[in-house]
């Protein structure tokens, strides 16, 4: 694999996140929610009027590059005290078991210093995105159910990782 690059994301690149969301939701999600589903939470969390709005509240929005060819995004906010939620971690369906979300990851949250805690939601079948998590250190700490609208719901573990920073 090329080497990686991560920048951080701004309005500008609300098109290329929406571009992204829509590939890689349309190849992933299938088996695991309805179409009708993809394009209401698409729709819903990708606009982009969404993606303007969760910026101006907070979002920090990464993208990962090999090349000039973008592969993924994450996005994160702060609840305080250094507890962050991780609210879209996404790689080219096509790139999965490359290292890639690894890399991207742990860039962004090396960088945050005050890191204490990560939190995120993640569909209770997405045994994928499940495991992954697993691997890489978090924990269900409870399965919760979201009404989204339109008689949806998601239906979710949301996880935890706790981040053990080194004596000096």
């Amino acid at each position: 694999m090329e080497k990686l690059s991560f920048i951080k994301a701004g309005k500008s690149d609300i098109p290329l996140i929406y571009d992204l969301a829509v590939k890689i939701w349309r190849k992933h999600y299938p088996s695991i929610i309805t179409d009708k589903q993809i394009e209401y939470m698409l729709d819903m969390m990708y606009s982009k009027e969404s993606l303007g709005q969760q910026m101006d509240e907070g979002h920090v929005f990464w993208l990962a590059y090999e090349h000039d060819v973008p592969l993924g995004y994450l996005s994160y906010n702060t609840l305080g005290n250094g507890d962050y939620f991780l609210n879209k971690f996404y790689v080219d369906v096509n790139r999965h078991r490359k290292g890639i979300g690894k890399q991207l990851f742990d860039y962004v949250f090396s960088h945050l210093t005050d890191a204490r805690t990560i939190r995120l939601t993640v569909n209770r079948k997405n045994h994928t995105a499940i495991n992954y998590y697993f691997k890489n250190g978090f924990i269900i700490e409870e399965v919760k159910d979201f009404d989204i609208g339109e008689g949806f719901e998601m239906n979710d573990f949301v996880m935890l990782k706790l981040i053990i920073k080194p004596l000096n």
